[in-house]
């Protein structure tokens, strides 16, 4: 699922080495009128280097994540500093070749190689080391992140114990406590931000753009404005849906707490939905589920019971690429991930998929818990690792998805296959329930999908505001919880000033990872599912439908991962679905039994926050 995927590893194959003394773009600098076979040469040195100095990187933040020191962070701030010099330069070089005519693979990796990094430091080598600096301390400080709610002698909880009590509890005061506790952790970055989004944006401005959310905004092949719109106009086809689901989890917390805290028309307290961010909801289940709605068998329940381990985890999520005619998994593989939390050491568990040399050397680091979620968790890994194998005889420069949204949806729509028919088949439930409970599993991926949508949309417009200068740092928190108001229809459960510094409280802001590739990808993934079933020949509603074991499909999904980012993504879509433009009708044709469902419920209800 998308909100304990890092797309950090992935976003990092599209960066460039230092100039060499022979490299022919510096030869050709005194020539006023570049050519095209001057701009080919350039590109192809950077390629040429690419590979290497990107594996420099990989190596030592894959250190620093699963092995958290002051030496390991110092390794791979130096690495990173390497690699985002070296980028800033080409991309700057790369501007000498603007309005010349060029062949289609030169022009299109010449504009890959200006958006490259999600944070281009400034060309001036002092800010350069600090920008790197603060990138990676902060992510090192969310890794090593805990409280203590008896004080400094007390127990220390990290996220993982606080997220499983938020997950598990019902009393009110055990999930603020760990709520407040988890949000003390980042007011100490926020000063270091603030400094990183002044750096940042320098870096951007220096490469053409106004700021870095524009910059973010440009890697979509459209204009940031005309970005921006698409993605409101995707917010509007389900924003009803949302809506209505919001409303009836709201009246089950009402029952649940009372209207003192809980009011009866208006936002959802943060804490209270079962998740530190309130960004999926499938823990509080139980309080919202249809009266008819139990689909026969708890999926955690069963993966504990047969002592199911964290590598047999890991092994169903390969046996469902395998069956779609993809190659196993390489030895390497199972010899170099992370899949459980190292009882000596602090490391990062935030979920995320490598692939160290753009080739062979696949990874995921995961602290894996044997549950639902993580079995659907998997699933998406590897669907990054799967695309990162598809797209390897790419030029480096290709070596990518269509756009960041395709990456992160490529394994949930696998894993929407993850049916009661599909459990069967491999012997983790004896017989397939009927239709009778299918509202359940409804309502379960809809308290995961669907509630997502706007958070999956908020990160990145509060992150815009940021970079472009409407938001001021002394309203970082404000604007913050207005968003989070406007969008979610969720408030904070406590007083909040601008002492605190919420928004450092989810990995992807002190990670820097842009986020609406989540937003997009649960857009996306229910398009792929709707469009691989269709390949498939399979019948019945979407919610039943299962590609596993149909070569076919893994025919057409493998055609379009082997494109990588050579083509503009609407090309890459259309090789999967035959449509051109991203289309959330999957997600409401997906949901409709729930729709139609909520609204009854909703009859008396108000609707809306």
């Amino acid at each position: 699922m998308q909100s304990f995927i890092s797309y950090g590893i992935v976003s990092l194959l599209c960066v460039v080495p230092f100039f060499t003394s022979d490299t022919p773009a510096r030869k050709s600098k005194a020539n006023s009128q570049p050519t095209a076979a001057e701009a080919k040469a350039f590109v192809d040195s950077a390629e040429a280097k690419l590979l290497e100095l990107w594996t420099k990187w990989s190596r030592a933040s894959w250190v620093q994540s699963t092995y958290i020191t002051d030496d390991t962070e110092a390794l791979s701030a130096d690495a990173q500093r390497e690699v985002t010099a070296a980028t800033v330069a080409f991309a700057k070089a790369a501007a000498r070749f603007d309005g010349l005519k060029l062949p289609y693979d030169t022009e299109r990796k010449l504009k890959l190689l200006k958006l490259s990094l999600s944070l281009p430091a400034p060309s001036n080598a002092k800010e350069q080391t600090e920008l790197t600096q603060i990138s990676v301390s902060l992510e090192s400080d969310y890794g090593k992140g805990k409280f203590y709610p008896d004080g400094p002698q007390g127990k220390a909880i990290d996220l993982t114990e606080a997220s499983r009590t938020l997950a598990t509890s019902r009393n009110p005061d055990t999930l603020l406590m760990m709520w407040k506790g988890w949000h003390s952790v980042s007011p100490q970055m926020r000063e270091r931000y603030t400094r990183l989004a002044e750096l940042s944006n320098k870096g951007a401005k220096e490469l053409g753009f106004p700021d870095l959310g524009a910059m973010w905004r440009s890697n979509y092949d459209m204009k940031p404005e005309e970005f921006s719109a698409e993605v409101e106009r995707l917010w509007q086809q389900v924003k009803p849906l949302y809506e209505a689901l919001h409303a009836h989890v709201r009246a089950a917390l009402v029952k649940q707490y009372g209207e003192k805290l809980v009011p009866k028309d208006g936002k959802i307290p943060a804490h209270l939905l079962g998740n530190m961010w309130a960004q999926s909801w499938g823990n509080i289940y139980p309080l919202v589920a249809p009266p008819t709605g139990d689909p026969g068998y708890d999926l955690t329940q069963v993966l504990q019971s047969k002592k199911v381990n964290e590598i047999e985890m890991v092994k169903f999520g390969e046996r469902f690429f395998t069956s779609l005619g993809f190659d196993p998994l390489p030895e390497t593989f199972w010899t170099r991930s992370m899949f459980t939390k190292p009882a000596d050491r602090d490391v990062v568990c935030h979920a995320s998929a490598w692939s160290i040399d753009s080739k062979h050397d696949l990874r995921i680091k995961m602290c894996i818990e044997i549950n639902d979620e993580d079995f659907s968790t998997i699933h998406h890994e590897l669907g990054h690792n799967y695309y990162q194998r598809a797209y390897n005889q790419q030029p480096p420069l290709y070596m990518n998805s269509a756009n960041d949204g395709f990456h992160e949806a490529l394994g949930d729509a696998v894993a929407l296959s993850v049916t009661p028919e599909y459990l069967q088949q491999i012997g983790l439930i004896n017989s397939v329930p009927d239709a009778s409970g299918d509202l359940g599993l409804l309502m379960k991926l809809a308290l995961d999908k669907v509630a997502f949508l706007p958070f999956g949309l908020l990160i990145d417009q509060w992150r815009w505001k940021v970079f472009s200068g409407e938001i001021k740092p002394e309203d970082y928190n404000k604007t913050w919880w207005e968003l989070r108001e406007k969008y979610q229809g969720v408030s904070a459960p406590l007083l909040r000033t601008e002492k605190d510094f919420d928004p450092g409280a989810k990995y992807h802001v002190p990670a820097s990872v842009p986020y609406t590739r989540y937003f997009l990808s649960t857009i996306l993934q229910f398009q792929f599912h709707r469009a691989l079933c269709k390949e498939a020949g399979v019948k019945g509603p979407l919610h039943r439908a299962s590609v596993y074991d149909n070569k076919k499909a893994g025919e057409k999904l493998q055609k379009m991962m082997a494109m990588g980012v050579s083509r503009p993504w609407p090309e890459a879509l259309e090789a999967l679905t035959g449509e051109k433009q991203m289309d959330a009708t999957a997600i409401i044709d997906y949901f409709a039994p729930l729709k139609k469902w909520l609204d009854e419920q909703n009859k008396n209800r108000k609707v809306g926050y």
